[in-house]
Parts: structure tokens; sequence; C-alpha cells
């Protein structure tokens, strides 16, 4: 099994095109220690060759063109004039910054887009979303708990994590930390390995370290290092918790939360702009991989 991280950063990227929080302003200052990163993406594979999209990020075609096990010339033949190594997408939830890159996927190629009924909803009742040609873009939903192969050789299984609707479905009070069809982790395996993909993640419960026990890899949701990241660096007024993301550090948090559970490589992905996490050499890097952790970047690439 082979993933490739096409982007590591939480929606909106690193930076942000109009932010000047501390992280931010490194990396216009020109700050070595920063690198820039788009928005969330993997891609995985069990054969090298069909590959399958989990997320689709409005920085899509940037992750393309810099990544060749998927490019278009990837695994073509002199005679194709369209062609792509992406077989099937998978969507975690219905969050702009892991469905708008759908858009970019509009030129007449075939793939399956796989997500449960409740996300396949929403980006149905998005009349944008209809440059999907149906004759090339087969819409397959998704059941919570049922191992499905989206290409050839990799089980996928997605099942609920604490999440919440899309900011942009939010209305009067928000059910934060509901499990249902509206936010999932994914598990992905092939050749014996086993490795889960949890971007969006508002709480690290009891089942969800079962099921994650001895896994070879996990990706897991780091959006923020401290719960009031956002008001701490002046640029918002939400904790992460209640934009639907557990932060690393402190009670209940993600740092703590998985130890003792035998899992081979445990790396963040998701990080939003202000998690310091992003700087080299930060007090708060040095606490995550003195913890075990590693600090996922775009072009990563790993191979369980």
């Amino acid at each position: 099994m082979r993933l490739f991280v096409l982007g590591s950063a939480a929606g909106g990227g690193y930076p942000q095109w109009n932010c000047l929080c501390r992280v931010c302003r490194l990396y216009w200052d020109g700050d070595p220690r920063v690198a820039a990163r788009t928005q969330s993406s993997i891609a995985a594979s069990a054969d090298g060759v069909h590959w399958l999209l989990l997320n689709a990020s409005p920085d899509l075609r940037e992750q393309i063109m810099r990544s060749p096990p998927i490019s278009p010339a990837a695994g073509a033949d002199e005679a194709q004039r369209r062609h792509s190594p992406l077989g099937a997408v998978l969507v975690t939830n219905g969050d702009v910054d892991h469905v708008a890159g759908l858009l970019t996927l509009r030129e007449k190629q075939n793939f399956e887009l796989y997500g449960t009924t409740g996300v396949l909803d929403v980006i149905a009742s998005n009349p944008v979303f209809s440059v999907l040609d149906p004759a090339c873009v087969e819409r397959r939903p998704v059941e919570i708990g049922k191992p499905f192969e989206p290409v050839p050789g990799l089980e996928v299984e997605a099942f609920s994590v604490p999440g919440k609707v899309p900011l942009y479905l939010e209305k009067g009070d928000v059910d934060v930390g509901e499990e249902g069809e509206m936010t999932v982790g994914v598990r992905l395996t092939a050749h014996g390995r086993t490795a889960f993909y949890v971007p969006g993640c508002a709480a690290v419960t009891e089942s969800l370290r079962e099921r994650v026990r001895n896994a070879d890899v996990l990706l897991f949701d780091g959006t923020v290092f401290e719960d009031d990241e956002m008001p701490q660096a002046g640029v918002g007024a939400k904790t992460g918790r209640r934009m639907g993301h557990v932060p690393i550090s402190g009670e209940g948090g993600s740092l703590d939360a998985f130890e003792g559970l035998g899992i081979g490589m445990r790396a963040y992905i998701h990080i939003n702009n202000t998690n310091p996490i992003l700087i080299d050499g930060s007090a708060e890097r040095q606490a995550v991989e003195a913890a075990g952790w590693r600090v996922s970047h775009d072009g990563m690439e790993i191979a369980p």
C-alpha cells in the first residue's frame, strides 16, 4: 500500500491569503522555518497504478501537477488523449476544503464518487456540482461500517467520528460531537497493512481508540494545538472544539489520547494556519515529535 499526502493544511491552506497571525507572518517574512501547504487531501493505492483520492481539495489541480504518481502521464499510452490514475474519490465530509476540488474533475473523466448518503445529498443539493457529468461520474453511497473496494486491491471502510455539519449548513444551535454520516474517518487496508485517515474529529472516544489499535499508520486531525488558539491569535472567536476539531494539547487532546495503542506511525494532517507545529523547531513541534508524532507535509509519501 502507498499513501501520498497531496495537501496537509486545514481550510484556506498555509499561509492563508489574508492572514497575518504570528505563524502566517513568518511565511510572508520569508522565514525558512515554515513552508507553504495546500489544503488537506491524500491519495492511496494498493498497486501504485490505480489510485483513490480522499477528499477533493480546492488546490487539487496544483496538487496533481506536482504529484507524478497521479499525473495524467502515469501509466498512459501514447494513443490516450484523456487519462488519470485517479479511479475513485471518497469525501469524508461536506466541508468546502474537501469537496470544492470536485469542480476541478469536470473534464469528462470517468471515476466513481463515494461518500455517505448525507454528504452526497449535500453535494447533490448544490447545482454547481452538476458539472460532473453523470455519464462519467457515478455517485456511490457508502454504508457506515461496510467495507468496499473502490480501486483494485484497496479495501476501504468508512466509520463515524464525532463531528458536525459543514459551516455553511449551520443554523441555530449546532450539535458538535454527534456521530453520524456527516463526518467520517476511513480505514484503508491492503497487503496486510492498515492505515487510518481522520482529517476531522471533534473528540477522541474510547471506541475510536480501540478501532485504531495496532494500526500501521494513523493520519489524524491536527487542526489546532490549543483549543483557544484562534482567539489567542486574534483571527477568530471559535475554539477548535466548536469548529469540530479536537485540539492536540490539553485535557482530552489527541497528543496523549493514542498512547499505548501499538500504532506504527502517527502523523498530524489538516493543520490550521495558526498552529505553531508548522514552525520547525518550535516548542510545540518539539513536543509533538517527542511524543512520537510526525507533522505531515505536502508531498509526503508513506509506505506502511
